[in-house]
């Protein structure tokens, strides 16, 4: 995975990971009416989300390539 396409392919993937997690965070909030239950399952839903954006960072900062925040 060296090329300039497999990287730029790899910061559009984590780009849109992390628009994924920030979304599902906001999601938290949105269901906070609805009870426990609902804000437990957002909870873990956007726990699973910044850990998939983790994982990107992880793999983009092992290739040398930072991203600005």
């Amino acid at each position: 995975m060296n090329s300039p396409t497999a990287h730029a392919a790899l910061i559009g993937a984590f780009k849109r990971v992390q628009a994924d997690a920030t979304h599902k965070f906001g999601l938290i909030q949105t269901v906070a009416k609805k009870g426990p239950k609902a804000i437990q399952a957002a909870t873990d839903t956007a726990a699973k989300a910044a850990k998939r954006r983790d994982a990107y960072a992880k793999k983009l900062s092992d290739l040398g390539l930072a991203l600005p925040e």
